[in-house]
């Protein structure tokens, strides 16, 4: 057993998991960096849970802080809640009223603003990042404009 394996092993000492024959076992497990399991299996008590940030690590090669962001926004519980049968279930017509329906909010904590905030508020505070984003980006991206307010006849 690789020195991994056996400190891995120390770290799960409630038994949730079996290193070697696991729910998704050592091969998982090597796929992210050993900060960062330390950080799933900390925060995860739930084996499906961990397999599902494990792999949603490796698939989008999430940084230590986006990992956490996630788990605290609770990305595998809004995941599972996401989950419906509209596609065999509803006629194509239906199917895009009921996914409206139960659409997930829309969530916006990396802005860091107060819970009441206004359309124009929410607005502004996208436009900032994304201009700072594309300043970070270089040269090759371009912001062309926002929303002006547009006045004829007293009427905006």
């Amino acid at each position: 057993m690789s020195w991994r394996k056996v400190h891995l092993a120390e770290f799960l000492d409630d038994g949730s998991i079996d290193i070697q024959t696991g729910p998704f076992g050592t091969q998982l497990v090597g796929e992210i960096s050993w900060s960062k399991n330390l950080i799933v299996m900390a925060r995860c008590k739930d084996p499906l849970e961990r397999e599902f940030y494990i792999r949603m690590t490796r698939k989008f090669g999430c940084s230590k802080n986006v990992l956490i962001h996630q788990i605290e926004n609770q990305s595998y519980e809004k995941t599972l809640l996401g989950q419906t049968n509209f596609d065999k279930a509803l006629t194509p017509d239906l199917r895009a009223q009921a996914k409206l329906a139960v659409k997930d909010e829309y969530t916006f904590d990396f802005l860091e603003m107060n819970e009441e905030h206004s359309k124009r508020e929410l607005e502004r505070a996208l436009i900032a990042r994304i201009e700072a984003f594309l300043r970070i980006m270089g040269g090759l991206f371009a912001f062309v404009g926002s929303q002006f307010r547009l006045a004829v006849d007293d009427m905006e």
